[in-house]
């Protein structure tokens, strides 16, 4: 475990750049430090040009255990600001993320709940540990949703088990959360950290425009008619045919050697 006090740790590692959640002695539960901290990661990524894929995880037994309620508790005269100065970065540092054009996964394991579930769910892909435990927690606490999980939820597993599991807070395993699409991999626990790097690479090998367009094509999709989504379609693919991994894609196909992309 690390010993550094940031709320946020970011690394690179070539191309692929970690962010770390990190307040473990609290499940690293989301408070308005961690939140400025994480947006100012997602900016600093946002502005790199030679990243190709993103992997957000959590240090010690949690990915995130929702957000910090303790400052609620000590001075309830000033929830709604507090609760302001923790939504307003996190959104939009996920606004950020939803928009880059690198793939961004999470990793996570242990206690998931609220805010968790939330950043979880936005990113593009989820690699789960088999202890890993969802809750999305708010109707505990009288409150609605936020991290953009009232958008993601119900376009991931449907608007009626969105309502079950929003309303009732019923906790969901790692195998039921596999079932339902909130997560796109199970692994053991101590096999996550070597699942992710696995996945992270091939990620980072692959054509990183085009994982860009792709993903704008798939979020922005429920915004269009068919029509205007085929437009955007074949606006896209054609943007793809500019680039040095389009030629490399269809040399290796008609060649038929292996692919090596370079994300330009």
């Amino acid at each position: 475990m690390t010993t550094t006090n940031e709320p946020v740790l970011y690394s690179r590692k070539g191309v692929m750049a970690h962010i770390r959640l990190n307040r473990p002695k609290v499940l690293n539960a989301l408070d308005q430090s961690m939140a400025q901290a994480f947006l100012a990661v997602c900016k600093t990524i946002q502005s790199a040009d030679d990243i190709r894929v993103v992997v957000l995880s959590g240090e010690g037994r949690s990915f995130m255990a929702g957000g910090d309620l303790a400052k609620f508790h000590t001075d309830p005269t000033q929830a709604g600001q507090t609760a302001q100065q923790l939504i307003d970065p996190l959104h939009e540092a996920l606004a950020i993320l939803a928009t880059l054009r690198q793939p961004v996964l999470a990793s996570v394991h242990g206690p998931v709940a609220g805010a968790g579930v939330s950043l979880m769910l936005a990113c593009d892909l989820a690699i789960a540990a088999d202890d890993a435990t969802f809750n999305l927690a708010y109707a505990r606490i009288g409150a609605s949703a936020d991290g953009s999980v009232s958008w993601t939820l119900p376009r991931i597993v449907g608007l009626r088990k969105a309502m079950e599991i929003a309303l009732l807070s019923d906790d969901i395993d790692a195998a039921e959360a596999l079932r339902l699409g909130m997560i796109n991999r199970m692994v053991k626990r101590d096999a996550l950290t070597a699942a992710t790097e696995q996945l992270a690479q091939r990620l980072a090998q692959g054509p990183t425009f085009a994982y860009g367009q792709m993903k704008r094509l798939l979020r922005n999709s429920w915004n269009r008619s068919l029509q205007e989504q085929m437009d955007a379609e074949c606006d896209a693919f054609c943007a793809c045919t500019g680039t040095s991994d389009f030629r490399e894609g269809i040399d290796a196909f008609i060649t038929r050697r292996p692919v090596k992309f370079d994300g330009s």
